[in-house]
């Protein structure tokens, strides 16, 4: 179901009933490269190919299977209903750090407090959020450590604004509020204010500490993970930007309650990418489970979240500028990010256009005969299920997509490079060797003009 390009963001609602979360205490499933073969420099084209073994660094580890997500969460020892948080390392040497995901984990302050270093916080968020989390943000920061003491700034609400004039109201605040290196910012909101805070924190007294607290999918299951930070520009989508890492990212999964429908299924999309790119084993297990993540089944939900989280850190791990391997996370967002500059940013949630890429860029696999057609049909059928995007809007003109992707992040030497599917469910190529003319058949299949 194609949504249309006037559709405006939604935001988050008045909160729900919070269920009962059963928390998942289990050792990481690693994914180690079974092959990685580096084409022609000319080209710049990187072919992955991986497979999933365990680590088993816990009691019970947690294997990707593509049985009901019940008999997944089974597995889990009886001690995660205490409120025990799962635990998924982002390894980067003196740099790593933990990403907390679980139900109630705002409730818990010690978490927070053992990565603020300083006596003096600034908590970014925007107008949505403030009013639903921030005072409960506050008072995990200060209870029983009455040394800290913390600002806010509010921004407004959207990808509209993801800008140099609101960054400044950033900085302006923790100017104003005379600051120092030993501050922590924190970032409370979606991956908007997650990117924003993050470039702030990265540019503020040429770097302080920040933290990562996402309340959307999209940001829980990718934005939030690996320091990427940044804003747009009028000529493309963050194309001004650091490299930074937080000290920690805390999912709290009770923030989801508070989530529309359509943000919701936005963020759906980066959660399917994982699978398409690198784990077919996952992809697979969404195809049987989408109906219990777009009803917010918390197991489901769970088990989504930290699933994406682990093969988000293992590829940050091991490529964390982006020079290859992590450029395949990316698959859709060269046409997707196009969309988002061509119509407007906030016109198309992020996780719609990218869904949108995505058919693209499987479109385009196809026609290159890198893939076979069950795996176009597999991608179209689960996008429909999670209430996204199959095309691009009728606004998209075939000039509009290559002045835009004309200044992609990825274009080396004068060449686009993207992310395509080649070979069976779960391999992918991040390439600038392929025949513009298959990149031109599929511009025209979904345009227009």
């Amino acid at each position: 179901m194609a949504a249309s390009s006037s559709l405006r963001p939604n935001h988050h609602t008045s909160p729900l009933s919070t269920p009962h979360r059963q928390q998942l205490q289990s050792s990481l499933s690693r994914a180690i490269p079974c092959s990685l073969s580096f084409q022609s420099h000319n080209s710049g084209s990187v072919s992955l190919r991986y497979l999933r073994c365990r680590v088993e660094s816990g009691r019970v580890p947690l294997r990707v299977s593509a049985s009901s997500v019940t008999q997944v969460m089974d597995q889990a020892p009886s001690r995660a209903s205490s409120g025990v948080p799962t635990v998924v390392e982002v390894d980067l040497g003196d740099r790593s750090y933990p990403i907390y995901i679980g139900s109630g984990l705002l409730d818990q302050p010690d978490l927070l407090q053992r990565h603020i270093h300083g006596k003096r916080v600034l908590v970014v968020t925007n107008t949505t959020i403030a009013p639903l989390y921030l005072d409960k943000v506050i008072d995990a920061l200060t209870v029983g450590n009455p040394n800290v003491s913390v600002e806010s700034v509010i921004l407004p609400d959207g990808e509209q604004y993801k800008n140099m004039d609101t960054l400044m109201k950033v900085f302006d605040k923790a100017i104003e509020s005379r600051l120092d290196r030993r501050c922590t910012f924190v970032a409370l909101g979606g991956g908007v204010i997650g990117d924003m805070c993050g470039y702030a924190a990265a540019s503020f007294l040429r770097g302080v500490n920040f933290i990562q607290i996402p309340t959307t999918v999209m940001a829980q299951v990718d934005s939030s993970v690996g320091g990427k930070t940044g804003i747009n520009h009028r000529l493309g989508k963050n194309l001004i930007g650091a490299f930074y890492q937080p000290q920690c990212v805390l999912i709290d999964t009770d923030t989801l309650n508070t989530l529309p429908e359509r943000e919701l299924a936005s963020g759906f999309a980066e959660v399917i990418k994982y699978g398409l790119i690198r784990d077919a084993d996952f992809f697979e297990w969404q195809e049987k489970n989408m109906h219990a993540l777009m009803a917010r089944d918390p197991k489901a939900l769970a088990y989504a979240i930290k699933h994406s989280c682990e093969n988000k850190a293992e590829v940050v791990s091991l490529d964390e500028k982006e020079s290859g391997l992590r450029a395949t996370l990316n698959l859709g967002h060269t046409f997707g990010h196009a969309i988002e500059t061509g119509c407007g940013y906030g016109q198309w949630l992020h996780g719609e256009a990218v869904a949108a890429g995505t058919v693209m860029a499987v479109d385009m696999s196809y026609r290159l005969g890198w893939i076979d057609d069950s795996i176009v049909k597999r991608v179209q059928k689960i996008l429909e299920q999670a209430k996204l995007p199959i095309a691009p809007p009728e606004i998209m003109t075939i000039g509009m997509f290559n002045s835009v992707m004309a200044v992609d992040k990825k274009v080396a030497d004068g060449l686009l490079r993207l992310i395509l599917l080649k070979g069976p469910l779960g391999s992918c190529v991040f390439t600038g060797d392929y025949d513009r003319k298959a990149l031109d058949e599929t511009l025209h299949a979904f345009c227009k003009s």
